[in-house]
């Protein structure tokens, strides 16, 4: 399949498919237009006195440093060398082939005045399977600068690039995929290194990761509702629209269709007439979350889809001026929110999961163990869960608060968007973790209270459960149960089915 380039916009979706599909890139007819108008332009003002930041004069603290005609291009990849500072592990190859589209689509516009031939090269790299090795640690998203210095380093031999599985330098990439490195000229290097594609694209892969994770959590809420018996009268239309606040009637729209067939909505069920509030607020805690999900996919794709560079083509006026786009304020402010947020919701989880484990308030066997006496049942999970949820909070801090300059000082302001979304992903594992053991602990209840009839969507996860883990009767490895549960819980084809049932219009908004 040909993705094209240059007339459409990308969705976070679209950039974890294409990346990972196999797809061909090709620049459309409007947009080989504009690069080479877009380059036009800079080589004319090149060639004149006036000064054009990146191109005849220094970065950062080096601005007033004017450089003489003739050094230019060596200039260009002088400033790939000088800002390769990318450290630690590399990113996941698929993530780096996502940067490198991430890359690309700012570059179609014509607004970077990066030449042509350079641009369909790094197309080339993409569709022949050459992909950058690009450092996790370094960016503090002031443009992406240290993390895609790496990748514009092997459009010119240097570097380092995955090609057929294994991982070489640059120059070998290129020569096994039969390409030859590009020779940069003006504007060349910083237009390639000079954008937020690799906090974007982390960005695209965050969202589409929570979104699944969202709607595993409300399923697995709902399971939660069967097996302690909760009143589902909580959830009654009508109340949430009273007071829509962001996201809580979707969210309790949500629960509805998960609960969707259940006896448990047939009088004399539910067996309180207000449940504890774990239970209770579900829907605004859920809406909030779903609210701040829907923010921080909107500012990743404003990133993916916007112009960037500094400075700045406009093919139009034939002008070039510097930009301020580099700076991502509202992208990683979108992703503390967001953790902060998923900090809230999982704190309910944790709490029904003590109450569907505690027989004073769930009516069940204590610590939902059929056997009593001394048995443990799931109390011992009550301990994970506590870390679990330590981990959740501390992950929950903002990072995007403060920067240390940089520079000579000159730069002395950072989004720190990377860190912020880069600790959104590590507070997710934990919510898995913390999502797998309150199905397990939801899956254990409606076994024992034996309720007569699931919903749809809660029976396909009780089945999906007990397809792996059966319930529990004598005490066994708690732990172990979970590990299954988790990739039990990631199953596409899980996942595909909850979708249909809880999200039939489509995915969360």
């Amino acid at each position: 399949m040909i993705t094209s380039l240059g007339d459409r916009r990308f969705s976070c979706r679209d950039i974890v498919l294409v990346a990972q599909n196999g797809n061909q890139l090709a620049l459309s007819a409007g947009s080989l237009a504009r690069i080479s108008a877009g380059r036009a332009i800079v080589e004319q003002m090149a060639a004149g006195s006036e000064p054009i930041y990146g191109v005849n004069t220094g970065l950062g603290g080096n601005l007033r440093h004017r450089i003489p005609a003739g050094d230019i291009e060596d200039f260009q990849t002088q400033i790939i060398f000088g800002r390769m500072i990318g450290v630690g592990p590399a990113l996941d190859p698929v993530i780096c082939r996502a940067i490198l589209l991430c890359r690309l689509i700012e570059l179609a516009s014509g607004a970077t005045g990066v030449s042509l031939d350079t641009i369909q090269l790094l197309v080339e790299l993409f569709n022949r399977g050459v992909t950058p090795v690009i450092p996790s640690l370094g960016s503090i998203s002031a443009s992406d600068i240290g993390a895609l210095a790496h990748l514009a380093a092997v459009v010119i031999g240097h570097g380092e690039a995955w090609f057929n599985g294994e991982r070489m330098s640059g120059g070998a990439a290129l020569a096994a995929a039969g390409l030859q490195p590009a020779r940069l000229r003006e504007k060349d290097g910083i237009g390639l290194i000079n954008h937020a594609a690799a906090s974007a694209t982390l960005a695209a892969y965050a969202v589409c990761d929570l979104e699944d994770a969202l709607l595993v959590a409300t399923a697995v809420a709902a399971l939660s509702y069967e097996g302690y018996a909760a009143n589902p009268a909580i959830l009654d239309a009508r109340l949430h629209a009273a007071r829509p606040a962001g996201g809580q009637e979707e969210a309790a729209g949500m629960m509805r269709r998960a609960l969707a067939g259940s006896s448990i909505h047939e009088p004399g069920q539910a067996r309180y007439l207000q449940d504890v509030l774990s239970f209770r607020l579900l829907a605004p805690a859920l809406g909030t979350t779903l609210a701040a999900l829907a923010t921080a996919r909107r500012e990743s794709e404003i990133e993916i889809n916007g112009v960037v560079v500094t400075p700045m083509i406009f093919i139009d006026d034939k002008e070039i001026l510097s930009s301020p786009n580099f700076h991502t304020p509202s992208l990683a402010l979108a992703f503390d929110t967001l953790a902060i947020s998923l900090a809230h919701f999982a704190s309910l989880s944790a709490f029904r999961l003590s109450k569907l484990m505690t027989a004073a308030f769930s009516g069940l066997p204590q610590y939902l163990s059929p056997v009593g006496g001394g048995s443990a049942g799931y109390v011992s999970l009550q301990k994970t869960t506590s870390a679990l949820y330590c981990d959740i909070r501390s992950l929950a801090m903002p990072v995007s608060l403060d920067a240390l300059p940089v520079s000579d000082t000159v730069e002395d302001v950072a989004s720190y968007a990377m860190q912020a979304i880069a600790k959104l992903q590590r507070q997710m594992e934990r919510f898995r973790y913390l999502s797998a053991i309150e199905a397990l602990a939801a899956a254990q209840a409606v076994d024992l209270r034996g309720a007569p009839r699931l919903g749809v969507a809660t029976s396909c996860l009780h089945q999906a459960i007990r397809h792996v883990v059966p319930p529990l009767q004598a005490d066994r490895p708690p732990g172990a149960d979970v590990e299954v549960v988790v990739k039990c819980l990631s199953d596409p084809g899980l996942l595909a089915q909850l979708r249909a049932i809880i999200m039939p219009q489509g995915g969360l908004t």
